[in-house]
């Protein structure tokens, strides 16, 4: 991922950390516990404050949870 022009809203740093989660976005996908919701993060370094962002998912990605799961 390449560098963000990024300073926290918070605090003011400019140093952070980027990270990504999965979720749950719907009736079937609870049921089978899949995680067809994909987010990134960024997280300020100093005070934590952290900012999520929905990335896209994919297809392959969905059936490999799916069956890893």
């Amino acid at each position: 991922m390449k560098d963000l022009n990024y300073k926290c809203p918070k605090c003011g740093n400019t140093n952070y950390e980027i990270g990504e989660f999965r979720a749950t976005g719907g009736a079937f996908s609870k049921i089978f516990d899949v995680q067809n919701q994909k987010f990134s993060t960024v997280t300020c370094t100093q005070c934590k404050y952290t900012e999520i962002y929905k990335a896209e998912s994919s297809l392959l990605g969905n059936i490999f949870d799916f069956f890893t799961n």
